[in-house]
């Protein structure tokens, strides 16, 4: 999995560094979590709660990662844990983030500011683009266009009444991204764990893009995927950005308030 294979290769490459952090502040807000670590670096994923939460007494768990037990906790601990829920998917995300912020600001990716991904599109080709996840502002770009457009959605209700007739149900994502000459993959993906199965039903000329707060990390493995181009964020007012997480706020607040994005391309 492509989560697991960057946590393998941040641990083989900056081992010394990852052993030395620890969690040091963390917002869980309703939309997006926020990660401060010891070395003062940030890191956001995408919020995604426990689909079920253990009522029963004997099954509750007090223990590492619930509340009340991940300030202070090593960041290795994390990366290393085996317990599995929405939470810990979100936190290890947010970690991941943060820790390749310093990574990638002292690297020599090739960094594009102030970009959005929609902007290294070619829009009036007439191809065929598939987005995954409902991401309103695409929509209207590409929907404007001579493109022929698909939207892979959970949920139909996410859509503006016009734009209903791009959707397509999630589970249809083998017949539509084969036939795709675009795909536009939300970061979600990454923490929900369903990257990988979309990626390997892409033909291998298709431009694929993931775009989101939470696909921040360092792009090596996803650059090994056929990734082309990461549309990512660069926290420009840190204490601000756990302000606004804390007050519910989702990704086009923080690129109001205390983020810029960025682009990360694939050359």
């Amino acid at each position: 999995m492509i989560l697991h294979e960057t946590i393998n290769l941040l641990k083989n490459k900056y081992k010394d560094y990852i052993e030395t952090l620890t969690i040091s502040e963390v917002r869980i807000g309703v939309f997006m979590t926020a990660i401060k670590l010891s070395d003062n670096s940030y890191g956001i994923s995408s919020t995604v709660p426990n689909i079920q939460m253990n009522c029963n007494k004997k099954n509750r768990d007090f223990g590492d990662f619930t509340p009340n037990n991940i300030v202070g906790k090593k960041v290795i601990d994390l990366l290393e844990t085996t317990k599995q829920n929405g939470i810990i998917d979100t936190l290890t995300v947010a970690v991941l983030n943060a820790v390749s912020s310093r990574i990638i600001e002292n690297s020599n990716y090739k960094i594009l500011s102030n970009t959005d991904p929609i902007d290294l599109i070619d829009l009036n080709s007439g191809k065929t683009i598939t987005i995954v996840g409902a991401f309103h502002s695409y929509i209207q770009k590409i929907s404007a266009t001579n493109s022929k457009l698909y939207v892979l959605e959970l949920n139909e209700d996410a859509f503006m009444e016009d734009d209903k007739k791009y959707y397509v149900p999630t589970s249809d994502y083998p017949k539509i991204l084969p036939i795709s000459d675009v795909v536009l993959i939300t970061g979600l993906t990454l923490v929900n764990n369903t990257l990988d199965d979309l990626l390997k039903t892409v033909k291998p000329e298709t431009q694929i893009i993931v775009s989101g707060p939470s696909s921040s990390f360092i792009p090596d493995v996803l650059f090994a995927n056929n990734v082309k181009i990461i549309g990512s964020l660069k926290i420009t007012n840190p204490e601000l950005m756990l302000k606004v997480i804390s007050e519910a706020g989702a990704g086009y607040h923080l690129f109001n308030y205390c983020a810029e994005k960025i682009c990360i391309v694939n050359d």
